[in-house]
């Protein structure tokens, strides 16, 4: 974020020594109101710019096992050209490398997946998946499993065959 902060500030400068630049060159016929304009301009492109640049350059930072699994994208009234051409504010991205099994019960898939938002801290949290029943559940304290796999505590979702998580949890291939 600082960084976004300092090319902001720097489009500004540029703006308007873009804008004096071309003050000096009509032989100074722009309103004194243009710099201003043009600072602003610059730094509205520039955020616009950075919103748009955010999930590419996030999704490039990952590590290599972590596969985007879920896109949320965003359009809002105060950003009119977001219904045009909607950005992606969050996303969900699945731990390969955290694939979890049971032999007793090789139906059921447990992995890490974590979240990330624009402007929030990345969260992770274990999701199990049922490939046979399409179901999946987060996995939270009260979820115990006994000897032979069995699963008690789980507040199973059914989801539909085409669900972006449960379909790469499925398709992880298992290694024993």
């Amino acid at each position: 974020m600082f960084y976004e902060i300092v090319a902001t500030l720097v489009s500004a400068f540029v703006g308007a020594g873009l804008v004096l630049a071309l003050n000096k060159l009509t032989g100074g016929r722009l309103p004194k109101w243009a710099m201003p304009v043009g600072a602003g301009l610059a730094m509205i492109v520039t955020t616009v710019a950075n919103e748009y640049a955010w999930y590419e350059r996030t999704r490039d930072l990952l590590p290599e096992g972590m596969t985007v699994v879920m896109e949320v994208e965003n359009n809002s009234l105060y950003r009119p050209w977001t219904y045009v051409v909607p950005f992606v504010e969050r996303f969900a991205a699945l731990d390969e490398q955290s694939l979890r099994t049971h032999q007793a019960q090789p139906a059921l898939r447990m992995v890490d997946l974590v979240f990330m938002g624009r402007w929030s801290a990345p969260e992770k949290m274990v999701v199990l998946g049922n490939c046979d029943t399409h179901q999946r559940a987060p996995l939270i304290d009260a979820v115990s499993f006994d000897a032979s796999g069995e699963v008690s505590g789980v507040d199973w979702v059914s989801v539909p065959t085409d669900d972006p998580i449960l379909a790469a949890i499925c398709k992880l291939e298992v290694t024993s």
